[in-house]
C-alpha cells in the first residue's frame, strides 16, 4: 500500500466549530460536549444576537445531516457500526445508552484524544452503564491495514459502515481508494455503507439561499477544496460509485420534529419551507450504499 503522506489534521478545527453551533440543536451530547469544551457561558442561546436567521439556516443543514444517518441505522438495524470521521459527535454513546450495539467511533488521533477526554464526563451524567460497547479508535480510513484491524474487533455479523462529513475532503482518487476498501469489507461482512456526504456543486444563488458564508468560512471551503471536491450531479455521484463497485439501495432523510432549529427559525418569523432548506435545494443527500 502506498504511504500515505497528505496532512488531514487541518480539517480538525472545524469539528470544533461545529460542535458550538451543534449546542444550539437537540442532538444527543452536543450541548453537554460543547460546555465541555467552551465553557456553558460561552454557547450560543436562543436570544444570543450571533443567532441570526442566517445562522440558524445554516445549523438546520447540520441538523438535518445528523438525523438523516440515525433515519438510515433505523432503516437497515444493524448492530455493527463503525463511523467514519466522527468529529466531536457522541453519536455512538447515544445508540449504545439503551440498543446493544457494538459501535466502532473513529476518527484522527487528535480529535480522538480530545474527545475521549470529554467521554468520562459525560458518561457520569447517564444514569446507568450502557448497554452496548462504545469503543474510540483513532483511524486514518484510507489506510486499509488499519481500517481491517478495527473491522476485526467486531462480533460477526453484516456491519454499518457510517460517515457524516468527509468525502468533501478527498479528491476523486483518494474517494476510489476509500470506495475499494469499504466495498471489500462490506463484501466480506455483509452489510451496507451510510454516506451523509452526498453533496452536489452549490451556485450562487443555492449558497445565498443556504446561509451568510463568512470569509472564515470561505477561506476554509477554498483551502480544503470542498467545491471541487463535491459531485457534479447526484446522478454523476450514483455513476461514480457504481464504476467503484457500490450502488444506491436507499435514500434517507430525518423525522422534521427532531429539528429544534427549524423550530427556532419559526420562532424568528422566518419563512421554513414544509421540507427542510437543503432538501429543497437539494445540495445534499444522505445514501445507503451496498456492494454490487
Amino acid at each position: 500500500m502506498a504511504a500515505i503522506t497528505k496532512d488531514y489534521s487541518t480539517i480538525s478545527p472545524s469539528a470544533k466549530t461545529l460542535l458550538w453551533m451543534k449546542a444550539l440543536t437537540d442532538i444527543p451530547f452536543a450541548r453537554e460536549a460543547a460546555g465541555l469544551v467552551f465553557g456553558d457561558t460561552n454557547l450560543p442561546g436562543e436570544e444570543d444576537e450571533r443567532v441570526t436567521v442566517n445562522f440558524l439556516k445554516r445549523l438546520m443543514h447540520f441538523d438535518v445531516r445528523y438525523w438523516s444517518i440515525d433515519a438510515a441505522l433505523e432503516m437497515i438495524g444493524l448492530s455493527n457500526v463503525l463511523e467514519m470521521s466522527s468529529g466531536f459527535s457522541f453519536r455512538g454513546l447515544d445508540h449504545v445508552r439503551y440498543l446493544d450495539k457494538f459501535y466502532i467511533d473513529t476518527d484522527l488521533p487528535e480529535v480522538i484524544e480530545a474527545k475521549g477526554a470529554l467521554l468520562q464526563p459525560l458518561m457520569r451524567t447517564l444514569p446507568e452503564a450502557p448497554v452496548g460497547q462504545l469503543l474510540m479508535k483513532p483511524l486514518n480510513v484510507l489506510d486499509e491495514e488499519a481500517f481491517r484491524a478495527l473491522v476485526r474487533r467486531f462480533p460477526p455479523g453484516p456491519l454499518a459502515i457510517v460517515n457524516e462529513g468527509l468525502l468533501v475532503y478527498l479528491d476523486e482518487p483518494e474517494k476510489k481508494r476509500l470506495c475499494a476498501i469499504v466495498r471489500e469489507l462490506l463484501r466480506e461482512r455483509g452489510g451496507y455503507w451510510i454516506t451523509a456526504d452526498i453533496y452536489i456543486r452549490k451556485y450562487e444563488n443555492e449558497v445565498a439561499a443556504m446561509s451568510e458564508v463568512t470569509p472564515e468560512i470561505s477561506k476554509f471551503l477554498s483551502d480544503h477544496r470542498v467545491n471541487e471536491n463535491k459531485f457534479e450531479s447526484f446522478e454523476q455521484a450514483e455513476a461514480f460509485f457504481r464504476s467503484c463497485g457500490l450502488r444506491l439501495a436507499y435514500k434517507a432523510g430525518p423525522d422534521v420534529d427532531r429539528l429544534r432549529s427549524r423550530t427556532l427559525l419559526k420562532r424568528k418569523g422566518a419563512e421554513v419551507p414544509s421540507v427542510p432548506l437543503v432538501q429543497r435545494y437539494r445540495i445534499r443527500e444522505t445514501w445507503i450504499l451496498e456492494p454490487r
